[in-house]
């Protein structure tokens, strides 16, 4: 766009705020609805502490009337609404992916690039076409300062991409590479140029182990490694082998040990705890994992699952990758009844990008 080069920044980086798109009768949630609505305010309370909430919803006065009840009237100011109708909750995975200025020098006072992806319910699973527009809609009523760019002939989730800032993209195979219907017939050569073309980035590491059973993104990166500052790897790591799944996390972690950073030298790995099993009514697995926390401004929101040596695990480990922020444990039992945990019910936008009224954007 206009000859800027970008770059696709960690998640850590400055932050202007967080979406959340939020739960209605006429999604999945409608059988625990009023629980599930719990945790999004304990969500929104959260993130209105550290930086802005973007809240996108179908019902969007219902829902501004109970954070109004809920929230301070200093912190509701933190709150920026947008209406749009929605199939689901999965931020993470509808959302736009945000490109910063590559010029450190003014990476936060330029002008982001917003990417739009296309987003077909993993792989057809699910409904998705009003999730698949909520990127052009929230992008017309200008609440959001970039550029727009199209690619919605691509599909890609969020969080099947993972990244170090430093020109390095971490994805599965199981999940780019041999899932049905998602980019078929590209091959593995064709989705890395895509990826590196499209995100700004130098190399794509590939991850070929430790997709969790229950997961029905065909293995997203972000139940199970993630990045922090210093060259860190986050994984979560499976002591039990009587665990079904020991096997495989023990195959990641030894193939973790063989990656390198851009610069040659090995990563700092940390291990998280992998959670108790969790089955719901139907006796099957459920895909709760300790990996999926969201980073703010200051603060970092993790899963917690009533687990306490578990969920005290997990703390300490995330407060060694992230000693400078406030840890924030949310309950997570009822996210994870529809598969996902806190970050895939989220997604963040680099500083300056949420704002509350904006002009008509061009689409670049």
């Amino acid at each position: 766009m206009n000859g800027r080069n970008y770059m696709f920044p960690a998640e850590w980086y400055p932050q202007s705020g967080v979406q959340l798109t939020w739960p209605h009768a006429d999604t999945d949630w409608k059988e625990c609805l009023h629980a599930i609505t719990a945790t999004f305010v304990e969500m929104a309370k959260a993130i209105v502490r550290y930086e802005k909430l973007l809240v996108v919803a179908q019902h969007v006065d219902d829902v501004e009337a109970l954070l109004r009840r809920e929230i301070s009237a200093e912190l509701f100011k933190n709150i920026v609404f947008c209406r749009a109708e929605n199939n689901d909750t999965w931020a993470r995975d509808h959302a736009f992916i945000t490109l910063v200025p590559a010029d450190h020098a003014s990476v936060y006072q330029a002008q982001s690039c917003l990417l739009d992806f296309c987003f077909n319910g993993w792989g057809g699973k699910f409904a998705a076409h009003l999730d698949n527009a909520i990127n052009r809609n929230v992008y017309y009523q200008g609440v959001l300062k970039g550029g727009y760019e199209n690619h919605t002939d691509f599909v890609l989730e969020g969080g099947a991409v993972e990244t170090d800032g430093k020109g390095t993209v971490f994805t599965t195979s199981s999940c780019l590479l041999k899932a049905p219907n998602r980019n078929q017939p590209l091959d593995k050569r064709r989705i890395e140029a895509k990826l590196k073309a499209v995100l700004r980035v130098q190399r794509v590491v590939w991850i070929d182990h430790g997709r969790l059973i229950g997961d029905d993104t065909d293995g997203h990166i972000d139940t199970i490694v993630r990045t922090s500052p210093g060259d860190t790897l986050l994984y979560v790591g499976c002591d039990n082998p009587k665990d079904e799944q020991y096997t495989d996390f023990q195959a990641l972690e030894e193939q973790l040990r063989t990656f390198r950073t851009i610069e040659g030298k090995p990563y700092r790995l940390l291990r998280l705890p992998m959670p108790d099993a969790i089955y719901d009514d139907d006796k099957q697995r459920l895909p709760a994992t300790y990996a999926n926390f969201v980073i703010l401004n200051g603060g970092l929101i993790y899963p917690t699952y009533r687990q306490p040596d578990n969920d005290r695990r997990a703390a300490e480990v995330l407060q060694q990758a992230f000693p400078d922020r406030q840890l924030v444990p949310i309950d997570a039992c009822t996210v994870i009844k529809q598969h996902g945990s806190l970050h895939c019910l989220t997604m963040q936008y680099p500083q300056n990008v949420i704002q509350e009224i904006g002009c008509m954007p061009d689409i670049f």
